[in-house]
């Protein structure tokens, strides 16, 4: 348990000082899930964190990719010649 709380501060302590914003869609939130499910699951947490982010990469792609066809749907309607 000691270890986790280490691992979350050093974590934390990263994300507070990165220089440059990162482009981690759902790569996050995947990780925190993954890793308490896989930990919970029989102590694999550091698998099921790297199952959870690229879950999380591949939805936050997905919507991503929903929502500009979305936006292009909606930008065609109102072309002006």
């Amino acid at each position: 348990m000691k270890s986790i709380v280490i691992a979350a501060g050093l974590l934390v302590a990263l994300i507070g000082f990165s220089a440059a914003p990162a482009d981690a869609a759902g790569c996050l939130k995947g990780a925190l899930v993954g890793g308490v499910a896989g930990h919970y699951a029989g102590h694999h947490g550091v698998l099921g964190a790297t199952a959870g982010c690229l879950i999380g990469r591949h939805e936050a792609n997905k919507h991503a990719c929903e929502q500009a066809r979305q936006d292009q749907r909606y930008n065609t309607a109102y072309r002006t010649r």
